[in-house]
């Protein structure tokens, strides 16, 4: 869930910050109220004849998982519908898509979610860790000589798996990226 503080632009061009934390996703008629209601605070604290209409993202804080970023000006419309679609994934897709969105792999929320089945999640585990797993599997090294494969370098080959664009460790995981 995401909580956004959604604040009247004329009352704070005219001194006064006016605004309300609203917790995403709500339905239609719920975002639309909190930000009527925002608005009609803001024209009786201004006292003027003009009518209040735009808003702004004053602030924002992501509960759990942060998918994406939010920017002042964003309609909360379409931040509503994003957290939605989010959050309706399961939460190894959920946690690919901010992995897309945060390593600007793409910046679009629809396209995110499109490519999330392209990333396998290692979680917990270092490039080290990966490098050995991914060489275990290939080549089976428990049939190898010891000598061979008691000496294989891990961390170089975890060095290259970095350097390949398609492994990134992000907050004790390793993403792969397949797309």
């Amino acid at each position: 869930m995401l909580k956004l503080y959604i604040t009247d632009l004329s009352a704070y061009n005219n001194g006064f910050l006016v605004g309300e934390w609203v917790t995403l996703p709500l339905s239609g008629k719920e975002l639309y109220l909190a930000i009527q209601q925002v608005l009609n605070e803001g024209e009786y604290l201004c006292q003027s004849d003009s009518i209040h209409e735009e808003i702004f993202i004053t602030d924002y804080e992501w509960m759990g998982l942060e998918l994406f970023n939010v920017s002042e000006y964003d309609s909360p419309w379409d931040v509503n519908d994003d957290v939605g679609k989010v959050l309706e994934l399961s939460e190894s897709k959920q946690k690919a898509v901010a992995f897309l969105l945060s390593q600007q792999i793409t910046y679009d929320v629809d396209d995110a979610i499109g490519k999330a089945d392209d990333v396998i999640i290692h979680e917990n585990q270092t490039l080290e860790d990966v490098a050995y797993y991914l060489l275990q599997e290939c080549y089976e090294l428990d049939k190898l000589p010891p000598i061979i494969a008691n000496n294989i370098d891990y961390e170089g080959v975890a060095r290259e798996l970095d350097c390949d664009g398609n492994y990134f460790e992000v907050d004790g995981d390793v993403f792969e990226y397949c797309g």
